[in-house]
Parts: C-alpha cells; structure tokens; sequence
C-alpha cells in the first residue's frame, strides 16, 4: 500500500481582507499575476496557483433571495484565502444578466480554459434563471467568465434552456466531439423528466446559446456527472448517473463520430461520481457514491449499502470499464469507521494524485457522518485502491482529527464536497474540504495540503468571516473542481 502524504497541521491565522458579495467586476484582481499565464488547471489569473470557486445559489444579492453569487478564493504560496477572494453575481459589471430573487446563481461551478489562452476560465450555472421573463417558467443559463492576469473582466452567456428546464443543476466540459474545443454538458430536469443536454464550442460574442440532447431520461433526472477518456481514444467521454419514478442507471456516453452512443452502463445508480486513475495503469476509471440498485435489474455492484456505499469499477486498455468492480462502506475491512444509517458515505467524491505517485486517490465526502453523539458533523476520507482485487483502503478525518482546526458540531457536515488543486503552487494537489453548514450555516472550506515528504504543511481554515463576505449561505457546498 502506498504511504498516505496527505498534511494535517495547525490553522494558519494570517488575516485577510477580502471584496464582498457586491463587488464590481472592474475590482475583480487577485494582485500581481506571472507575465504568462500558467495553464495550470483552475488558474483564473495565471498566478501559478489554482483558485477555488465556491458557489453560494442560495445567498440573497442585493435583497433579492436566493439570487445567488460565487465566491473566488485565490491560491497563493501559504494556500487558500493567501491573497483573500472575490465574489461575483449578476449584478457585478461585466457579467451577463441581473441578479433576480430565485435564479440560483452558483448552482454549478467548473473551471476550465474555454478559449485557449492559458487561463482557466469559470463556468456558473442559474437553473432557476427566467429566460423569458414571462409566466413562471424557469429555463436556466449557463455563463462563462474569462479568466485573466487581473482576473475576471468580461463574460458571456453561453447556454439557454427552455420549457421551464431549468438548465445547469448540474455541469461537466470536456471536448466530447474532438473538434479541439471544450463543450459544456448540462442538465436539464421538469415535470416528465430530465435530460444531459451539450453545448458545443467554441465559445464566442455573438456564438449561438443553443444546446442540442445527449440523452433523455423519461421520469427521471441525472443526478450526477463526469468526464473522462473511459475508451482510451484521447477524446472525452460522459459519464451520467440518473433516477427517477421509472428508470435508474449509470451510462458512460461517446460521441466519437455521429451521434451518442452508450459504451458501458449498470444498472446502479448514486449521487456522485467521478473519474481517475486509481490503480495507476494508464486507464480511467470509474467511482459511484452513495450506491443505490435498481429493483429492475439483476444484481448490483454493493450489496451491502448501510451507510452509504462507494463502487469503483476499473479501467482496463483498449475497451471501456472493463476492469475489476469493487464495492466498500465504512464498515470494509479496510475502511476506518462504521457504517450506520444515513451517514451518506459518497454522497461527494473527488480525484487527486497527491503524491504524484501516478494513482489517484479517491476522496469520499461524508457529510452526514455522527461524530460522537454530534450528528451531521461530518467527515472525509482518502482511499487508494491496493491489489488485484481492487480493495479500497483508508481512514476518516473529522474536525476532531489531530491538528485539523475547529472542532466537530453538530450539523457541520464537514466532507458535504470536496475538490482538488494545487492551491500552493507546489506541484502537489491539495484537497479543499466543504463544511456548508459550519458556524450556522455560514459554511467553511479546509484546504488539506499535500506533499510526498518533510514535515506536514498546515491544514488551513477559510471561512466567510476570515474573507470579510456579507450575506454567505452554505459556503462550501458547491466547489469547482
């Protein structure tokens, strides 16, 4: 089994001041960035270290309730929150729309280099954003802000939804039809059902809002999505996990030519998902959190789900998903804890190599998880996946875990999401942490910072009241990745 690497030191208690929710676009500036950019993943002004965008749908702009804004925490040599944030909404000059009560600005968050310069760009979703203005119809967009060395200055809508479609609760990019540019994946649900819907790229002034079915799912709804090259054909692949009254299922989607085909599929279904390289053989692999069956189908890769249960099913060369299948809970062998009903162990899930070993370690969010008689408090895991049976094997850390701040309370949910980026500019991934419910609904982010040797680094504590913002909601339940 591969040495654990992942730091856990003291807060750091550096002050930082920060813009607040309201902050005009033209304000938009982490300082000075490098003279180019670094192309590093998520990397909104090139400075060399990844940023973390954090959506907040729920939080009011400008009184109006549930607007919602992001939140950009910027990395920085000491990590997150080094160099403060900055926050945007509708209302922030530069982004397309109004902030209006129930758009849910912030829904989804991704950050990627839509337009080729070197800068990671920040895509938002508003699902409950009023196209039309008229009846009660809530088709949703999707936005793209342009990343740069003073950070965001312009941006554009890149998606409309219709029919009360209520686009983008859910977001994934990838260059799903290998024309060398990123497309958006998005969501779509209403009354009779639910829908992965494509935008394609590139994405310019003037280029058209339209998006075009990847699949539909009759009473049902995806509940989760990733991108990942399952077929190993150097082109992106969707992966969809959905449910409903009728159907349930996990589908792994190509579009190397033509239309969509499915290449793999189960008949589980779970609220996340994600793809990596866990074993380290070059393939991408797949992880399903929070495992439920379908009663339509025989079998089902966990049996055992109280608690929670996390499936991964392994990559294999020159075919798709054609690896080992394995299943673990908090009560695995060699998985710390114990599983007890409705801890929600996977309902989050992210990937990191954070020794750069070439295995991905799968992080699992369980933000329901008790500790001690405190319920919801919340934990996180790291798993690595060891031997041929594909046995997952790790232990949990709650806020309650040596030299991790704060300490463990009730409802917390401590682990609600998880994401990763070199946020230090080490060269080493680090994963951020999500507690929405920290400090009474505030929220929090812990940044878990990785090296492969030396003594740990500090774990550090970003909250809204160490970033000066107004009006936070559940900061740290959405994180871009």
């Amino acid at each position: 089994m591969r040495r654990k690497t992942l730091s856990a030191g003291v807060l750091c208690s550096t002050a930082v001041l920060c813009s607040t929710a309201l902050v005009a676009m033209s304000d938009l500036s982490a300082g000075t960035a490098s003279a180019a950019p670094s192309g590093l993943r998520g990397d909104f002004n090139g400075d060399g270290y990844a940023d973390l965008a954090v959506g907040m749908p729920k939080a009011a702009v400008g009184g109006k309730a549930k607007a919602g804004y992001v939140n950009v925490v910027w990395g920085s040599p000491k990590g997150l929150g080094g160099k403060g944030s900055t926050s945007v909404s509708q209302d922030s000059t530069g982004v397309p729309g109004t902030a209006e009560a129930g758009d849910l600005f912030g829904t989804a968050v991704a950050a990627a280099d839509l337009n080729g310069d070197g800068y990671s760009d920040l895509t938002v979703t508003a699902p409950g954003e009023q196209v039309t203005n008229t009846g009660t119809d809530r088709e949703g967009t999707a936005t793209v802000l342009w990343g740069s060395a003073t950070g965001f200055k312009s941006g554009l809508t890149a998606a409309k939804g219709a029919a009360d479609g209520r686009l983008g609760r859910l977001l994934s990019v990838g260059d799903y039809d290998h024309d060398g540019h990123k497309d958006l994946a998005l969501s779509t649900a209403g009354e009779e059902g639910g829908a992965m819907q494509l935008r394609r790229g590139p994405f310019t002034a003037g280029s058209s809002t339209a998006t075009s079915l990847i699949q539909g799912y009759q009473f049902a709804a995806p509940q989760a999505v990733t991108t990942g090259d399952f077929d190993g054909d150097g082109g992106d692949d969707l992966a969809v996990t959905y449910d409903g009254m009728e159907s349930a299922g996990t589908h792994v989607l190509s579009k190397a030519s033509g239309g969509w085909k499915t290449t793999w599929s189960t008949g589980d279904h779970g609220s996340a998902i994600v793809a990596g390289d866990l074993n380290g053989d070059k393939a991408t692999d797949l992880a399903i959190g929070l495992v439920q069956a379908n009663p339509e189908a025989d079998g089902t890769l966990c049996e055992d789900r109280l608690g929670g249960a996390v499936a991964v099913i392994l990559g294999k060369p020159g075919t798709t998903l054609g690896g080992v299948a394995t299943c673990a809970t908090q009560s695995s062998r060699a998985v710390g804890g114990t599983a007890e009903p409705e801890d929600d162990f996977g309902a989050a899930l992210a990937v990191a190599d954070v020794d750069r070993s070439g295995y991905d370690e799968l992080v699992v969010g369980v933000g329901r998880e008790g500790v001690g008689t405190r319920a919801k408090a919340g934990s996180w895991y790291s798993l690595s996946v060891v031997g041929p049976e594909a046995t997952l094997v790790g232990s949990p850390r709650t806020q309650d875990t040596e030299r991790v701040p704060g300490t463990a309370e009730a409802g917390d949910r401590f682990g609600g999401a998880v994401a990763s980026g070199d946020y230090n500019g080490d060269n080493y991934l680090d994963i951020a942490v999500g507690a929405p419910g920290e400090n009474a609904g505030s929220g929090g982010v812990w940044d878990f910072q990785s090296r492969e040797e030396g003594d740990p680094l500090p774990i550090l504590s970003v909250t809204p009241g160490s970033l000066g913002l107004r009006g936070a909601v559940e900061f740290g339940g959405t994180l871009s990745r």
